[in-house]
């Protein structure tokens, strides 16, 4: 018994979580822990898609207001995801991810309480804040304390770990708002996050090591308030605008927004020239992989965005389905992405940009016969009528998402992958609040006169969208051999 009290105080067992920890290494368990922490904050982009019906019929809360509900999270997430980053490189990667994440529970507490649609609005733009703080020092960590084949593998986990989550989120929402817990209605959406946020707080504190860089970049305050201002000028006037009749003031933040962007290119380049790194490095966004595979990110994200959006509003308030069915017509979607995001990586190796074409091509058709589907059956569409369809959007998806991503950083040098994978999640983040922003705003300017008609109009959009990225994606540079510096948030 002494010597077991006395290996107790000499430390931890050899090869444990906490003792790979504090050698400076990552335990397995520790990238599943690091992984639950990055997936509650991008699952909680789309978990309120199955919602919004009855946090409007709680709250009272209007169409446009719903929309902020959601793309008021994502400019917050995207605005200050590379200061995230920059903030764990000076401060610790620890300390931010522990921090972010108890300011993400508490947060999301404050979303379940809300008494109105603006407090809640307004809790939600701060968990979208403390989420970028939250995800850079997942894929900091993962840089810094694994090598080679467990790096590589962990990276891909990450891919397909923010990939589902969109998914599963709109499957969990619509469990719990149907499971109406207490009669809480919609508050289980976020209130979830609260004792597996603690779980996860209490283990990562103890088996998670603590990284920073050698040489921490400054923070670019001026591009990042700029960046914000820009974002949020776009987003409100499309949010408010068709519900308000499009009074003068959209339209003055629209031009105000033209020269906020203007604003940022000039602030931005003079910070490179003083030999500072700056949010958007502009040296950086003008190479060929960069310039080209960042816009397609955006549209692509753009269409994503929208469609979930879209998709669960038609399933609830326009076939009148609960929650719980609204999630669960989205399976097929999420399955199909899964196992697409698995085979992704060797069938991109293998057929290079050719594999983004045919999933372009596959995911056009999904969407194709999903609105072909809605808008001929309508009103008597059965969800499984819409499984196939969804789940070959989902395949091909999750080849576009997948090549895209390793596409943009294919001409980036090195000791700049951090930077510019920064830039990128950050424009698709973007994309994502702009998607709800404005082409959700089209649906609800049609849904009046026809659900299945406003549907059809959005995904003639994202069909559009994809088409051009199927013909797009032979611009793209040539994909190179994976490597395990696969893109990280390390900026």
């Amino acid at each position: 018994m002494d010597a077991t009290l006395s290996a107790g105080r000499a430390g931890p067992v050899p090869g444990s979580p906490r003792a790979v920890a504090q050698a400076g290494g990552l335990h397995p368990f520790g990238v599943f822990i690091l992984l639950a922490g990055a997936f509650l904050p991008i699952m909680d982009f789309f978990i309120t898609n199955v919602a919004l019906p009855s946090i409007d019929a709680s709250l009272h809360a209007s169409a446009s207001s719903l929309e902020l509900v959601i793309a008021g999270y994502g400019v917050a997430y995207a605005a200050l995801l590379v200061l995230g980053g920059r903030l764990g490189d000076r401060y610790g990667r620890h300390r931010m991810f522990l921090g972010a994440l108890a300011g993400f529970v508490l947060v999301s507490l404050s979303c379940g309480l809300a008494p109105t649609v603006e407090v809640l609005i307004g809790a939600r733009i701060v968990q979208g804040a403390t989420a970028a703080l939250l995800i850079p020092q997942v894929l900091a960590t993962f840089h810094h304390a694994l090598e080679g084949e467990r790096k590589a593998r962990a990276v891909a986990l990450y891919g397909a770990t923010s990939g589902i989550a969109a998914v599963v989120g709109q499957l969990v929402g619509g469990l719990l708002v149907s499971a109406d817990i207490a009669g809480t209605s919609w508050r289980p959406i976020f209130l979830v996050n609260v004792p597996i946020g603690v779980v996860v707080l209490l283990v990562a504190a103890r088996i998670v090591p603590d990284t920073r860089s050698s040489r921490p970049v400054g923070v670019d305050l001026p591009g990042t308030v700029l960046f914000a201002a820009t974002l949020t000028a776009l987003l409100v006037p499309l949010a408010e605008g068709h519900s308000l009749g499009w009074p003068w003031w959209t339209w003055a933040m629209f031009a105000l927004a033209v020269v906020l962007g203007a604003v940022t290119v000039v602030v931005e380049r003079r910070a490179e020239r003083r030999g500072e790194i700056p949010l958007l490095p502009p040296s950086l966004l003008r190479l060929p992989s960069m310039s080209r595979g960042l816009l397609m990110v955006l549209a692509f994200s753009i269409g994503f965005g929208a469609f979930m959006f879209v998709f669960a509003l038609t399933v609830q308030n326009g076939l009148h389905e609960d929650a719980l069915h609204g999630g669960l017509a989205i399976l097929p979607m999420a399955l199909l992405f899964f196992a697409g995001s698995l085979l992704a990586p060797r069938l991109i190796t293998r057929f290079g940009r050719a594999a983004l074409s045919i999933g372009a091509v596959v995911q056009l058709a999904g969407l194709a016969l999903l609105v072909a589907v809605i808008v001929q059956a309508w009103p008597h569409v059965s969800l499984w009528a819409t499984a196939v369809p969804l789940a070959l959007a989902g395949a091909g998806q999750s080849m576009l998402f997948a090549g895209l991503f390793r596409s943009v950083l294919a001409d980036v040098p090195a000791h700049l992958s951090g930077i510019g994978s920064g830039v990128l999640i950050t424009l698709q983040q973007s994309g994502l609040a702009l998607g709800v922003a404005a082409l959700g705003s089209l649906y609800l300017a049609l849904e009046p006169h026809s659900v299945p008609h406003a549907f059809a109009a959005v995904e003639y959009v994202q069909m559009a969208i994809i088409a051009l990225l199927a013909v797009g994606a032979v611009a793209l540079p040539r994909f190179a051999q994976a490597s395990a510096d696969a893109p990280v948030i390390d900026g």
